[in-house]
């Protein structure tokens, strides 16, 4: 059960009531995590730049690569909501999220993302030489930035316990997981 509540529209102040429509006509859902952080419109404003930073890689980056990006960052930081968010987007394309076999490309990027979530600090100069003859500048820093807001869907849904959304119990990936432990308990 999540530490926080989601919001109460009945009861919401107008602000939160006009941020709650507002994403609801940009993206025609709510999900747990928004519902909660729209306590806060500011921090439900920032986190929702994640959709920007997506779009502005797109013109590179087509969604199974930034879907396999973003589960790598997930997945090292165990966020089971993140993870099944993204097991959905590869299961509702077509693809099999355990059978998947990665480009060149997409390797790179699921390296590069495993890195960042498990510590930034740590990125190998041969991933950055690797990301410079594959990408610009431009590009770079916008993947890096979405990296960030990665980290930090990870860190809020992790934190707060965010629950996973009904619609997505069915993608759930159960065992074995690398969001379990030995001897199958939850890390």
């Amino acid at each position: 059960m999540a530490h926080l509540s989601a919001i109460d529209y009945a009861t919401a102040s107008e602000d939160i009531r006009a941020e709650h429509d507002r994403e609801l006509k940009l993206r025609g859902r709510m999900t747990n995590m928004k519902r909660i952080l729209l306590h806060s419109p500011a921090a439900h404003r920032i986190y929702a730049e994640w959709f920007t930073l997506r779009d502005l890689l797109k013109p590179t980056l087509d969604d199974r690569a930034i879907w396999l990006f973003s589960k790598a960052i997930a997945e090292t930081m165990r966020a089971e909501v993140p993870v099944t968010f993204f097991r959905r987007a590869l299961i509702e394309s077509g693809l099999d999220p355990e059978a998947i076999a990665p480009t060149a490309d997409e390797a790179l990027l699921m390296r590069f993302g495993k890195t960042v979530a498990a510590d930034a600090n740590a990125v190998p100069d041969e991933t950055w030489g690797a990301l410079k003859a594959r990408y610009d500048e431009t590009l770079l820093v916008n993947l890096t930035a979405f990296a960030g807001i990665m980290v930090a869907t990870c860190v809020f849904t992790n934190a707060v316990k965010v629950d996973l959304d009904p619609e997505l119990e069915r993608y759930r990936r159960y065992s074995p997981s690398p969001l379990v432990g030995e001897g199958g308990s939850a890390r």
